[in-house]
């Protein structure tokens, strides 16, 4: 089944990528910094209909996976073995898209891709600082120094985001929700629906685990062909910085959160496995989704501003 299919469409959205826009929209506008409206009501009404969709179409991807984690183990020392597993064997790894970003890719074609990124991108200090609320005291301390690092210990030039946003901005993207592969919407809208629905915290755990996991090869090869291309280390700095730190990111999450949760509730070991299941599989159609638009485009243009 693909993510194409998931989800409980109307006719208001009636297909996966006006499903994943209109997600991406409300989420854009839930998220910001906000002051008091008398339409408050009405912002309500909406926010009730977009979440009665988000929840339909997660639960959906859950059912979606759910025969993949049903074996999953439940004793921390086996999960442990299961999830790390999925650095070499999970849903996306190893994609041909990233040896060719890092030895072939153009500068327009490397510059569509990260637009693709850029703009699906949903804040990961955000999704840890949401998960982390009332977690038990070990995890949340682990979440709280991975919080840390991407806050740049406390240094706004070292801040994650903004680092960014500035290889953003030098590289001359113009991401937008417009021009963005739904596939790509759609991974952000999955993890941002995790972090911010107490019912999916565990999932949250799962997929920003397997994010710290399995991230540093991708990044790499990114920050390889970056230099190749002849881009200044400005440019480079925050995915050579990922292929380097979240190596220690994902061993620290692993120790330090997810086995001393699947060791206090055996349980929660399933819905930690869905997440992580969920997120490989967004970013497994996402480099479909990429490899199938570049190596059919010698020089794709870069889609222009809102």
């Amino acid at each position: 089944m693909r993510l194409a299919r998931l989800g409980v469409f109307t006719p208001e959205f009636p297909d996966a990528e006006t499903l994943h826009v209109g997600l991406a929209y409300w989420n854009h506008r839930r998220l910001a910094v906000q002051t008091p409206t008398p339409d408050w009501m009405l912002d309500l009404a909406r926010d009730r209909h977009m979440l009665r969709l988000e929840g339909a179409f997660v639960e959906a991807f859950r059912a979606h996976v759910a025969p993949l984690v049903a074996d999953v183990p439940d004793d921390a020392d086996g999960f442990l073995a299961w999830f790390e597993g999925l650095r070499d064997g999970g849903a996306g790894q190893w994609d041909p898209l990233f040896d060719w970003l890092a030895v072939e890719a153009d500068f327009a074609q490397m510059q569509w891709f990260l637009t693709q990124e850029a703009a699906g991108e949903a804040g990961f200090d955000d999704l840890v600082g949401m998960t982390q609320v009332k977690l038990p005291a070990r995890p949340k301390l682990e979440l709280a120094r991975n919080y840390w690092d991407e806050m740049g210990r406390g240094n706004e030039s070292g801040m994650h985001g903004p680092m960014l946003e500035r290889t953003v901005a030098g590289l001359g993207l113009q991401p937008t929700i417009a021009g963005t592969c739904w596939q790509s919407l759609c991974l952000a809208n999955t993890m941002t629906a995790l972090a911010t629905t107490r019912r999916y915290v565990y999932q949250s755990i799962g997929a920003l685990g397997v994010v710290e996991l399995t991230a540093p090869t991708r990044v790499g090869s990114v920050a390889e062909g970056l230099k190749r291309l002849g881009r200044p280390p400005e440019e480079r700095k925050y995915f050579v910085l990922h292929a380097q730190l979240d190596v220690e990111h994902a061993r620290a999450w692993n120790a330090e959160a997810l086995a001393p949760l699947v060791r206090e509730t055996p349980a929660c070991a399933r819905f930690i496995a869905e997440g992580a299941m969920m997120r490989l599989i967004c970013g497994e159609q996402c480099f479909e989704a990429y490899r199938s638009y570049l190596w059919a485009h010698a020089h794709p243009l870069v889609y222009a501003a809102e």
